[in-house]
């Protein structure tokens, strides 16, 4: 197919100034059981081409499921029509962008130890019936279910000069929850959280690396104890942070309000702006000097793992924040050329009928040296953590109030009881200075999220969050009505 998709192309490319062709091809299957009951599992394919043409200072894109010769040559014509009505009429000249030159073929492969197609359907709903069962074990617990789902994308990137790229992606993305009910008081409990966070790319080796076996009977568990936990306690205090909420706190509060296209304007109208501006790059101090943030696509097993970015960028490890210290944005190529800064390469699109834009990839707090055990130690008054389960953040990424599944106190260095409705709030502008501990390696998770929504049309995309526990001090801290 590469072949056939190279030499077609050769054929209808217009000769214009650039050139590029994106096919991607998407095959996803989702297995679920819901209160020991299998439903039906789904299958879907889903593939089509985008051409982009930049010629003469004008930009122009168009897509089509019609992957033949004709369906092609169709969306060239009209990309570069596009392209033509834009040229002198745009905010941008396109003709000052340098396009990211691909000098050899690439390719990309996500890491499988167990495929899913040796794996038969009976199997897998043997598999999520296991957990179902064991989530059943009282009378409270009105609602439990499992699931997975895995995707298999194909992608194909070639340009008119002749460089290419070919990657193919496995997703596998687990899921488990159990609600209890008892005396008007509903709790649920999550494995990963209620937004997939052990979602990664790779197998089925995923649900061991995961903790999903056996996840059906703690999940449960831990919602037992939640209806019998008190609300958690109110008031200024310190707070450990685990993997699983920290995920939250850096798409929303450092993710989101350093994407580049956001800064320069391009969503305020439908997902909001950013209180980060051009000029802080360099030297504002984002956190306190323990926040060392990277963007990270070569990490592998993460869920936003790539070679390449969708405008042929290569992905490569950059620190977005070191030392606390703002270093750069997360901008692709065209809005790097905008803004006359580095950023890096994260113009990414969540299928062939989108345009690629500035998203996050893989987002991670690099590890510290505290152990958790040591960051309890260090709290005479706090509360621990997990889970997100809400979130609310203002349009410009920078006052946020988020809640969690499951806390515990901590009083006088020890970790105590659960506490049901944690809740914290903060400032993301000051937030992050309040960063007084970040745990080692031994505490660190990767975990992402297959839900990270922007753009107009919307794109949902994958992201990837790896993170330790953190410890923040002085943080205002609330519960639910008694």
């Amino acid at each position: 197919m590469t072949a056939s998709f190279e030499s077609i192309f050769k054929r209808v490319a217009p000769a214009v100034d650039f050139c590029s062709f994106r096919f991607v091809e998407e095959t996803t299957e989702k297995c679920s059981v819901q209160q020991n009951i299998a439903e039906p599992p789904m299958t879907s394919i889903d593939r089509g081409v985008m051409i982009t043409v930049i010629d003469k200072g004008g930009y122009g894109y168009a897509a089509t499921s019609d992957i033949s010769e004709s369906g092609l040559r169709t969306a060239a014509a009209r990309a570069h029509d596009w392209a033509k009505l834009t040229a002198g009429r745009g905010v941008w000249d396109y003709s000052k962008i340098a396009m990211p030159k691909l000098d050899v073929a690439k390719h990309y492969q996500s890491v499988v130890t167990q495929s899913p197609s040796a794996i038969s359907k009976r199997e897998k709903f043997e598999m999520l019936q296991a957990e179902s069962a064991k989530s059943k074990i009282d009378d409270r617990i009105v609602d439990w279910g499992a699931s997975f789902w895995t995707t298999h994308t194909k992608q194909l990137y070639i340009t008119a000069d002749g460089g290419m790229v070919h990657q193919e992606f496995d997703y596998m993305v687990p899921a488990l929850s159990v609600t209890a009910f008892d005396k008007g008081d509903a709790q649920t409990r999550s494995f990963g959280g209620r937004y997939n966070g052990f979602c990664q790319q790779g197998g089925f080796e995923i649900l061991a690396r995961s903790g999903f076996h056996g996840a059906g009977l703690t999940t449960a568990e831990e919602a037992l104890a939640l209806l019998a936990a008190p609300n958690c306690p109110s008031g200024k205090m310190d707070v450990i942070l685990m993997p699983d909420q920290m995920m939250l706190q850096i798409h929303e509060s450092i993710g989101h309000p350093l994407e580049l296209d956001r800064i320069l304007g391009d969503e305020r109208n439908y997902a909001g702006t950013s209180f980060v501006t051009l000029d802080m790059f360099g030297h504002y101090q984002y956190g306190s000097p323990l926040l060392n943030v990277t963007y990270d696509p070569t990490m592998q097993h993460q869920f936003a793992s790539f070679a390449f970015d969708d405008d042929g960028t290569k992905a490569e490890k950059q620190f977005v924040i070191e030392a606390g210290v703002l270093k750069r944005p997360l901008g692709g190529t065209i809005s790097q050329a905008r803004a006359g800064m580095d950023g890096v390469a994260n113009s990414r699109a969540c299928s062939w009928n989108r345009a690629p834009i500035d998203r996050m990839a893989n987002l991670n707090i690099e590890p510290g040296t505290a152990s958790l055990d040591e960051m309890i130690a260090s709290i005479d008054d706090g509360v621990l953590m997990r889970t997100n389960v809400s979130w609310s953040i203002d349009d410009s990424r920078n006052k946020f109030q988020f809640g969690c599944e499951l806390g515990n106190v901590i009083k006088n260095g020890k970790l105590g009881g659960v506490v049901k409705n944690p809740n914290y709030r903060g400032i993301s502008a000051t937030f992050w200075r309040s960063l007084a501990m970040v745990g080692n390696v031994d505490c660190q998770e990767v975990m992402g999220t297959p839900y990270c929504g922007k753009g107009e049309p919307n794109q949902v995309i994958r992201v990837g969050h790896a993170s330790p526990a953190c410890k923040f001090s002085g943080i205002d801290v609330f519960g639910g009505e008694n």
